[in-house]
């Protein structure tokens, strides 16, 4: 484990640990500040300051009054949302604290290892987390309610942009963006049936006494756990429905008929089940188009790509006829970069989601085409035969009012939501019940926390 992943749980162990630790002689953490019922501890300061640390920044003198001072406005706003009843969901709170162990079980190499880390099942970490996430959410919330209504006018905007210094104008990387047409080869009842009769053989030989870990090795098309034997450990909410209805039909070590799913078709062999939480194995065999799919798609796209060379018929056109891509046909074919929500794409972000169209349009003008080329979709999880017109390029520039709109104009409801929020701020602070240590009080806030004591 690198350092970088034993600050981070360190970090999170003193959520778990630090509060809990007391002795008759020395007192390890202390209350620091209070607003309302809301108490701001030493131990939270000094786990801001390691976070701090670990991305690599530097701490100053101030540090401790800085990382108060947030704290103290994130307790103002969770003692607000508690006042106005806010309501978070338990699948809210579910959702995020599920995210948030992926990350550490990811990090620290399995929930085992994250038991014995912790010295905690992973129930009672869950416990553990549960009050601090729905805390984290509220005060999310209450910040997105006091800034939810506003809004910037064209004039605004502009004004923002030529205020802004020179040398603090962004500069915006180069962006691209495309539409495609996409013919995805029709697979036939046969083709799926030949998966079905491949994993029934495949359960056959593991019923006989082969090794389903060796028989998913050498059999399973999931490129994720294949070279694991097929193993997956697993929350109830983070496969797709099908396969999790099988898995959790399971009893331990028996070993589920075919099942269908998005991906294709499994068998599953539960390992070991303790709640919401399991282990199991699993073959996926995904169902393959034969030559006769392939080459009609082949000719329909070739029919496609030829009256757009020849114009004979328009772009927008031609995906309503053509492509058979639900993701993109609705919307002109336009590809959508997953990262960021945009139509924009930066290089990065194409050697991160699909490296390949990068390759086919760097040569490219303005709407140029390219040959129908295969592709695999990421996405679908299935073989393709693709058109990519390149939309639009813009070279790298400084940020303008023309070409990045859209960001001046976030950048101006951003600084506008600050000034609501720091409105609401000093307008609550004089109501709230608000102590601070003494050992702050030579602080320089940017809020007048001091004023109420």
């Amino acid at each position: 484990m690198t350092k970088k992943y034993i600050l981070i749980l360190f970090i999170l162990s003193i959520y778990f640990n630090l509060t809990a630790q007391k002795s008759d002689d020395v007192v390890l953490d202390k209350i620091v500040a209070q607003i309302g019922d809301n108490i701001i501890l030493k131990s939270d300061i000094e786990a801001q300051k390691l976070q701090i640390l670990q991305e690599n920044k530097k701490l100053s003198n101030e540090s401790d009054c800085q990382i108060l001072e947030e704290l103290l406005l994130q307790n103002l706003l969770l003692n607000q949302a508690e006042l106005d009843s806010i309501k978070i969901s338990d699948a809210q709170v579910d959702g995020e604290m599920e995210n948030r162990i992926r990350v550490i079980e990811n990090q620290i190499g399995s929930k085992q290892k994250m038991e014995e880390f912790y010295g905690k099942t992973i129930t009672q970490i869950k416990n553990e987390f549960r009050p601090l996430i729905k805390k984290r959410l509220m005060t999310e919330e209450m910040q997105r309610q006091i800034t939810s209504s506003t809004t910037v006018t064209p004039k605004e905007i502009e004004e923002f942009y030529k205020n802004l210094p020179n040398d603090s104008i962004p500069l915006i990387n180069a962006k691209l963006s495309f539409q495609q047409i996409v013919i995805f080869p029709k697979i036939t009842q046969d083709d799926k049936q030949i998966s079905i009769n491949k994993l029934k053989e495949i359960r056959e030989i593991i019923l006989k006494g082969k090794s389903f870990e060796s028989q998913a090795r050498i059999h399973s098309q999931d490129p994720g756990s294949a070279s694991q034997g097929g193993k997956i450990t697993a929350s109830r909410g983070m496969m797709v429905p099908q396969f999790e209805a099988a898995a959790f039909s399971l009893k331990e070590g028996e070993i589920s008929n075919v099942i269908e799913s998005d991906y294709g078709y499994h068998i599953i062999q539960l390992l070991s089940r303790k709640g919401d939480d399991y282990v199991c194995r699993h073959i996926l065999i995904v169902p393959e188009f034969n030559r006769q799919s392939l080459s009609d798609a082949s000719t329909k796209i070739e029919e496609c790509y030829q009256k757009l060379k020849q114009n004979q018929i328009t772009w927008e056109n031609a995906v309503i006829s053509y492509s058979n891509d639900n993701n993109t046909k609705q919307n002109k074919g336009i590809i959508t970069n997953p990262i960021t929500g945009e139509q924009s794409w930066s290089t990065e972000d194409l050697n991160q989601i699909d490296q390949q169209i990068f390759l086919l349009t760097n040569a490219l003008n303005k709407g140029d085409l390219t040959q129908p080329s295969l592709y695999f979709d990421f996405n679908e999880k299935k073989q393709g035969i693709r058109i990519v017109r390149l939309m639009d390029r813009t070279p790298p520039h400084k940020a303008n009012l023309v070409d990045d709109y859209t960001l001046i104009q976030k950048a101006t409801e951003n600084q506008k939501k600050e000034k609501t929020l720091s409105k609401w701020v000093n307008d609550k602070i004089g109501n709230a019940f608000l102590k601070i240590d003494t050992t702050f009080i030579e602080c320089k806030f940017q809020y007048p926390w001091l004023n109420s004591l």
